[in-house]
């Protein structure tokens, strides 16, 4: 079976719109969270969230010639880091009809459909304005992207939730190993929406002004939008053409807790499953791995349960192996989460250093392993890292992301 390795690296976040500026953001706590604005947030409880407001997508006047021009917000942010993880990777226009593209998301197009204003029905009427809102496609942005891209091989838009970019990357991986393709671009996308938002309201599970992951005082998450891809390749294309290699991505592991629409399974089976068929997939033992990117949703129950999923796997290794979420910033993008944390994986692995949780102030008797609070630490190595996003339908994913050797 062929080996994929990660030669580009894109994203567009609230705190970085590239991967370097990512980090070093991340590494200075520079955080993404203020006031929202782009709507009005009068009729909601909640009004602090995470938007990317330094970047404007493209005219349509400036697309491809090829591109249908359909596009909302989100397909914008996935064309803009897909196209940038291409550029990173030296991947010229001439190899793209051969690529695959792969984009996990949550709310797909609905920004365009949800945010205007005429989708909503207007006092005193019975039927909206318009039925522009009926119109949103949820499986259109691999589509549009491989249109704009040139890309003839295989295109999938995948919606599990805020599992999303985990089981693009993962889908992009496998086609590879199975020898399918050579070369994939495959992450994730999701727009900051009024329906997402108001949706974690009502859940109740939004914090009222920062998000903080296995704190014990969290009172929820923060949603955020974002961005982010990896170019996948098979080992041997990426070496015949020279290509520089971030990381290795040795498997991916997928579950379904089987158990509610929302709440994780109160044992932690699923997460724990996914965490456990990853490690068998990618032939890894429990000392192997360096560090874990937690889903670190700030939320009582997610940060509660991923503990425990943690600690069914590890047992006592568990507290010796360093766990953060970057959510604490960034907010919960959804189903971008996933493919930005993937993104970092990558870097973490390259500069040998853990990201912190931030915003850690007072531990959880519930939370009792190591979530390198609010610096970044510095490692002798970091060989692999377990990535695990956890989303609503019980659909978990966790990726392995291992230092690249050229032999194994």
């Amino acid at each position: 079976m062929s080996r994929v390795v990660v030669t580009g690296l894109g994203c567009l976040t609230p705190i970085g719109a590239n991967p370097n500026a990512l980090w070093d953001s991340l590494m200075a706590g520079k955080s993404g969270a203020s006031r929202v604005a782009s709507f009005d947030c009068r009729d909601i409880n909640r009004n602090v969230g995470c938007e990317i407001k330094t970047w404007k997508p493209k005219s349509t006047a400036s697309r491809q010639q090829h591109a249908s021009g359909n596009g909302d917000r989100a397909t914008e942010l996935a064309f803009y880091a897909a196209q940038q993880a291409l550029t990173d990777a030296d991947i010229i226009p001439d190899d793209h009809r051969e690529m695959a593209v792969c984009v996990g998301t949550t709310m797909g197009e609905a920004y365009n459909g949800v945010n205007s204003r005429d989708v909503w029905v207007p006092v005193g009427r019975r039927r909206p304005a318009s039925n522009s809102f009926f119109g949103v496609r949820m499986n259109h942005l691999a589509w549009e992207v491989a249109q704009r891209l040139g890309a003839e091989g295989p295109n999938l838009t995948i919606p599990t939730a805020c599992a999303a970019g985990n089981y693009a990357i993962g889908y992009g991986a496998r086609l590879i190993t199975s020898g399918k393709i050579r070369l994939a671009v495959a992450g994730g996308a999701d727009a900051f929406s009024r329906i997402a938002f108001m949706g974690f309201a009502r859940l109740q599970a939004m914090s009222p002004d920062v998000c903080r992951p296995f704190d014990r005082n969290r009172q929820g998450l923060l949603v955020g939008e974002g961005s982010a891809f990896l170019v996948l390749e098979d080992e041997e294309r990426a070496r015949r053409r020279n290509a520089r290699i971030y990381a290795e991505i040795l498997g991916c592991g997928l579950s379904c807790d089987g158990f509610h629409i929302t709440s994780p399974h109160p044992r932690g089976l699923g997460a724990a499953l996914a965490i456990k068929r990853v490690l068998k997939e990618a032939s890894l033992g429990n000392d192997d791995v360096d560090y874990i990117s937690a889903h670190g949703t700030g939320t009582q129950a997610n940060d509660r349960i991923e503990t425990i999923a943690v600690k069914r796997v590890f047992g006592a290794r568990a507290s010796r192996i360093p766990i953060s979420s970057i959510k604490a910033l960034l907010g919960h993008a959804m189903g971008a989460a996933s493919a930005i944390e993937a993104v970092l994986s990558c870097l973490t692995i390259l500069h040998r250093t853990v990201p912190p949780t931030w915003n850690y102030t007072e531990p959880d008797p519930d939370c009792d392993l190591d979530y390198v609070p609010n610096q970044p630490r510095k490692l002798r190595a970091v060989d692999v890292v377990l990535s695990n996003s956890f989303a609503f339908g019980g659909n978990n994913a966790c990726l392995a992301v291992g230092r690249y050797r050229n032999s194994r």
